[in-house]
């Protein structure tokens, strides 16, 4: 029997006349009603913590556009912080970590299964939206990959070009890939209550694997997504994993036969006649409108997003943006977007 979700039919391999449609940060500070309730919240990581703000804020974008799935809101970096680490924003700088340089400060965080009185309210928000959905709305749960959030880890902040990561990496290896398996069994961990208490999708967001090149992406890319992938597998049949590689490049291909995924996210820096050529052959692929296209508008956003539907008209697709959408993009243009998609 077919799925009757259509985000679920696309993960499933089915090709659809029109493809199911979400956008990565569709809960942020480009709508109004975001703002309000981050405000009601007082800051960040309140917001975060609070189910009801979290689920009502993850629920505003499906009311005003009737998304076909919405993601769970949460952060990245809650993880660390689960951990032991220290973690704090800075306005309009962004996150701020304790970080871990060597193997002192990596014995002093916990263990991966000690982190869910930590999360305990993210589970709650995800109850809270299984049964707040509408009922063709998908719920995706999400972490971020190891490495991404290794790199938050060893520099405290996010960078450039991950150095201090790299740095790492060569100089204490023993270290870092102690951090990176620790991370990849927490991740595994907190993904799987996310599955338990509703959610029907996860997502690995690596946002920084394109700085791996060749054996380190392998590595540190490739194999700690197979990993959590394969044990999510193991423990709730049927889970379908997208995975979020960004900026691969060619190590887009292959990388969900690789992984074991259900789908394999693209960024906008790979064409998706490119991609439906060499990554959709093995299944489901999501993406990759450019995130400018939601602050210029126009007719071009409408182009572009007509040639992404039929480059990958021959295969499952999932619509979304290369990346996630940016605060200073226009409401309109998501409807604008939304009406190239379903006609």
């Amino acid at each position: 029997m077919a799925q009757p979700k259509k985000l679920m039919r696309a993960l499933a391999g089915e090709t659809l006349d029109v493809p199911p449609v979400w956008m990565m940060r569709q809960a942020g500070r480009y709508l109004p009603e975001y703002r309000a309730t981050r405000a009601q919240a007082g800051d960040f990581l309140s917001l975060c913590y609070t189910p009801e703000l979290a689920a009502e804020v993850t629920l505003q974008p499906i009311r005003r556009y009737g998304f076909d799935a919405a993601i769970l809101f949460a952060d990245i970096l809650l993880i660390p912080q689960a951990l032991g680490a220290d973690l704090w924003f800075v306005t309009g700088e962004g996150p701020r970590l304790s970080t871990i340089t060597g193997s002192d400060g990596l014995a002093k965080l916990k263990s991966a299964e000690d982190v869910h009185e930590h999360l305990a309210p993210v589970y709650e928000t995800v109850r809270i939206l299984s049964r707040e959905l509408p009922s063709e709305t998908a719920l995706i749960g999400f972490a971020g990959a190891p490495w991404t959030v290794a790199t938050y880890m060893i520099a405290g902040r996010g960078t450039p070009d991950q150095g201090p990561a790299h740095k790492l990496r060569e100089e204490d290896n023993a270290t870092f890939e102690a951090l990176i398996d620790l991370l990849t069994e927490a991740t595994i961990t907190y993904l799987s209550k996310q599955i338990e208490a509703g959610a029907e999708v996860v997502k690995i967001f690596d946002s920084w694997a394109g700085s791996l090149k060749e054996d380190d992406f392998r590595k540190y890319a490739l194999e700690p997504a197979k990993k959590i992938t394969s044990a999510l597998k193991a423990k709730h049949p049927g889970i379908p994993v997208i995975a979020f590689p960004r900026e691969a490049g060619d190590g887009y291909i292959g990388f969900a036969k690789a992984t074991g995924a259900d789908c394999v996210a693209i960024d906008n820096s790979v064409s998706a006649v490119w991609a439906a050529e060499h990554v959709q052959k093995d299944g489901c692929v999501q993406g990759n409108l450019d995130p400018k296209h939601m602050v210029t508008g126009g007719q071009e956003l409408i182009y572009e997003t007509r040639r992404i539907v039929k480059a990958f008209s021959g295969g499952p697709h999932i619509f979304n943006l290369g990346h996630g959408i940016t605060p200073d993009a226009d409401p309109e243009n998501v409807q604008i977007m939304l009406d190239a998609i379903r006609g």
